[in-house]
């Protein structure tokens, strides 16, 4: 696992939303703020409010599979009085490692949590079940369980979930991509119940052992942009003309921006630290489209589709580009012949069974 990709994306989506522009309590869309993965006690959550989240993927695995649970959030604290009233949150998690994927399909794993004051309790719940063989649906469900009569919207912030996420990784083991699972097992792709949040594939792209579940929508192996400086809180915004505004604020602006929260301080004091051509990185980058692998280049087979026995085989080996082909439907499909096949030279030749077809996103380059 990219522990640091998958970091950088988890933490931005804790955090969208968590304060606007102009980053001041006085202004109307930061005092009604939360509207991510917030879960309410169940007192509260009525309407489109919701006392729950539940996170439902497919996971290729057996009896040596170990699934690592992550659950994170952040606490509210209210902070100052009338116009300049605030809640600040302070990160909150909850760990599980080496659950056994076996033996939560017979037993569900549960733990109760708790922290405060302000008092904020919850549940969290992992199970699993068999679908195919060696094929299993893994659901976290997590639940708001504070137990207080609470009269106003403020106040049941106070005692809330919010920006809940979870990140689940699996040791021997793959998660299947829920947007794009292969055929074999969309039938039970589509069956999977998510419920306020939606599982991605997280880290480097191709890799399948982590997966997280976000209250933002999201595509598989999302990432952050790596021309941005830090946090801006604001994923709707781009990060250049959001930086320039901050920057042109007058001097009364940013000392309030300074005395609201100790993270947009550091945004202000990060930008007006930072060089001036720090901006030119961020006026616009041209990301050239994935290129084909040449032909004769070395790869590392990461079949996706599961679709026969030999993607179990031919995982992880290594093997040669022979040629980039394109079918009637212009789909480009990649024809490799295994480095170690003593019969080699019959792929090359075309022969059948020495001959495979994999995707580009189904192989890793080597150097």
């Amino acid at each position: 696992m990219n522990s640091e990709r998958v970091d950088k994306i988890a933490r931005a989506v804790l955090y969208e939303g968590y304060m606007l522009y102009p980053y001041r309590p006085s202004t109307i869309k930061n005092r009604q703020r939360w509207n991510f993965g917030v879960l309410y006690p169940e007192a509260w959550a009525t309407g489109s409010d919701r006392s729950y989240f539940q996170m439902e993927c497919l996971a290729w695995g057996g009896q040596r599979s170990k699934l690592d649970v992550k659950l994170r959030f952040l606490q509210l604290m209210s902070r100052g009085s009338g116009e300049k009233r605030w809640e600040e949150g302070t990160e909150r998690s909850i760990q599980f490692p080496g659950l056994s994927l076996e033996a939560i399909v017979s037993s569900s794993h549960r733990q109760a949590f708790s922290f405060g004051p302000p008092e904020c309790s919850g549940e969290i719940t992992v199970s699993a079940t068999a679908v195919q063989d060696s094929v299993f649906r893994v659901s976290v469900r997590v639940r708001n369980t504070t137990v207080l009569e609470i009269s106003n919207r403020e106040e049941a912030l106070l005692h809330s979930l919010a920006s809940a996420h979870a990140v689940l990784t699996l040791r021997d083991g793959e998660f299947v991509s829920q947007t794009d699972p292969p055929d074999s097992l969309r039938e039970a792709a589509e069956a999977c119940e998510n419920i306020g949040v939606w599982p991605v594939l997280a880290g480097e792209e191709g890799a399948h052992d982590t997966v997280l579940g976000s209250p933002i929508i999201l595509p598989d192996y999302p990432r952050v942009a790596p021309e941005s400086t830090g946090d801006l809180f604001d994923g709707t915004e781009i990060d250049e003309i959001l930086s320039l505004r901050i920057l042109t604020m007058t001097d009364a602006e940013k000392a309030e921006m300074r005395q609201t929260d100790e993270r947009s301080r550091e945004i202000l004091e990060r930008l007006e630290a930072n060089p001036a051509g720090h901006l030119m990185q961020l006026h616009g980058v041209v990301r050239p489209a994935r290129s084909w692998p040449e032909v004769g280049s070395r790869v590392r087979l990461r079949p996706r589709k599961r679709a026969d026995p030999f993607d179990m085989l031919l995982e992880g080996r290594i093997a040669v580009i022979e040629a980039v082909e394109q079918d009637y439907e212009d789909n480009i499909h990649l024809a490799v012949v295994l480095e170690e096949d003593p019969g080699r030279d019959l792929g090359e030749m075309r022969q059948a069974g020495h001959r495979f077809f994999f995707s580009a996103a189904e192989v890793e380059p080597l150097v």
